[in-house]
């Protein structure tokens, strides 16, 4: 397991590198392939190609139990060169080692271990794809699609460093503004203008002023540009604005509130424009995905592990499955921190014994 890991940490794959994101599936491809495994690829001309992996089941059943997780990473071309795979101290770093591809080869191991043991009751089914770092604007039909038709889902993104897996997640919108005024000299005609970047300023205020932490409800404005030159009034700004929210009818409350401000020009003559970049959507835990994790736990507890569910405030491709009425788990991969960031870490030894979690898991759901 820790072979393979190493060969998919090193290789970048960001989630527009689709040449990096392709390597990573037509590795795991292969790991299929020596094992017997039928396979199928899912071609997207713009990002990564998708992957599904198809292990039979022996119980007569045709709703498959899906083993979730995305094969791309938030990191540049060339963070491999600077900082490749390595184990230190029990801990394994590298780009996505633990977001997500840790959980990647957990499943993978864990498909190849019931392929060879004759199947599970119920058919598996993994699903690997390619730009949930993005908000899976290519994979989410897929994803949404294979949810329809399983039984349940267990996504592998990272443990939590309490070793807990996450049964609920907001759901977030990430979205683009841009507010157009009109250019003027600064210094001769400074009244001729309105200014862009005095209108977002006005906006960028009265978003983050949605914020409601008490119900989860967070507003970030987390990039911002515009203007022509320092001696010119702004003819144009743009931003970036993140919405987390717990439960839909959260998120049209918080769009009506930002659609509202976005119509509102506080400087006279400006006008502003807002578009949906991306969007998650939460991950409520439903009577079937508290059954689910039930089921877990107690195989967990068989592996050796204790689990308790945890609330994350980060979004997955998980609130999709569920979305659509799947029994959904998130977070049964092996035990990680610092995604995002050059601290990345992934625990050693949690790899086996949380892919005998999941294997127990299939077993009890089977």
């Amino acid at each position: 397991m820790i072979a393979l890991l190493e060969e998919v940490v090193n290789i970048d794959s960001g989630s527009y590198d689709k040449p990096g994101v392709d390597a990573v599936v037509a590795r795991f491809a292969r790991f299929f392939s020596e094992h017997g495994i039928e396979t199928t690829t899912i071609a997207n001309e713009r990002f990564g190609d998708a992957l599904k992996a198809f292990v039979p089941g022996g119980g007569g059943g045709n709703e498959p139990i899906v083993l979730m997780g995305h094969c791309d990473t938030v990191f540049p071309k060339g963070e491999v060169a600077r900082r490749p795979f390595r184990i230190e101290d029990g801990r394994a770093t590298g780009p996505g080692v633990c977001d997500m591809k840790a959980g990647l080869v957990m499943n993978a191991f864990v498909l190849a271990g019931w392929h060879a043991c004759g199947g599970a009751a119920r058919p598996l089914l993994g699903l690997f794809t390619s730009d949930e770092e993005i908000g899976s604007p290519a994979c989410r039909p897929l994803i949404e699609a294979t949810a329809r038709e399983a039984r349940a889902v267990l996504n592998s993104e990272p443990g939590r460093p309490s070793g807990n897996v996450v049964t609920g997640r907001k759901g977030g919108v990430f979205m683009g503004l841009e507010v157009t005024g009109k250019a003027a000299h600064s210094g001769g005609n400074f009244a001729e203008g309105i200014s862009a970047i005095g209108e977002l300023a006005h906006k960028i205020v009265a978003l983050h002023a949605l914020t409601d932490l008490e119900r989860g409800i967070t507003l970030n404005v987390g990039l911002v540009r515009g203007g022509q030159s320092v001696n010119t009034v702004a003819p144009l700004a743009e931003a970036e604005i993140d919405l987390r929210y717990v439960t839909p009818d959260q998120r049209a409350e918080a769009m009506g509130k930002i659609e509202a401000i976005v119509a509102h020009a506080t400087v006279p003559g400006a006008s502003a424009r807002l578009w949906i970049k991306g969007e998650f959507y939460p991950l409520v835990q439903d009577e079937g995905s508290k059954a689910l994790f039930s089921d877990y736990a107690e195989a967990a507890r068989e592996a050796g592990l204790a689990v308790a569910g945890e609330f994350a405030g980060g979004c997955a491709d998980s609130g999709f499955t569920a979305s659509v009425g799947c029994p959904t788990l998130c977070a049964v991969g092996p035990v990680g921190g610092n995604a995002h960031s050059p601290q990345e870490w992934m625990a050693v030894d949690s790899i086996v014994p949380r892919a005998q979690a999941m294997a127990r898991t299939v077993a009890r759901i089977g």
